[in-house]
């Protein structure tokens, strides 16, 4: 697992803050301090490409409705494909909450 060269102090602080945040409000301004709006953008465009890689859309698809660039593609369907199936479980549960959401 790749995730096991990246542990440690630092980054357990980090994914500590993140998981102490408690709605979208705050996500926006903890992710506007920490991150460029480029690096931002990358983060929500490779989740995205992710999304449209599962619904079976094609790479031109992809590239023409987000900006990626095939690298990108790629990248995030060998995720997908051989990955800790992080994007999976992120996916799902943001497809459970807005179904729950709407419901309500």
């Amino acid at each position: 697992m790749q995730i096991d060269k990246l542990r440690g102090k630092e980054l357990d602080q980090l994914f500590n803050a993140v998981l102490s945040l408690k709605d979208l409000e705050e996500c926006y301004r903890f992710f506007d301090d920490l991150c460029t709006v480029n690096e931002i953008q990358s983060l929500a465009q490779r989740l995205e490409v992710a999304r449209m890689l599962r619904e079976g859309k094609t790479y031109h698809k992809i590239e023409t409705e987000t900006g990626a660039s095939t690298a990108t593609i790629s990248r995030v369907k060998r995720c997908l494909n051989y990955g800790n199936d992080a994007y999976e479980l992120a996916l799902e549960r943001i497809k459970d909450n807005e179904i729950s959401t709407t419901q309500e």
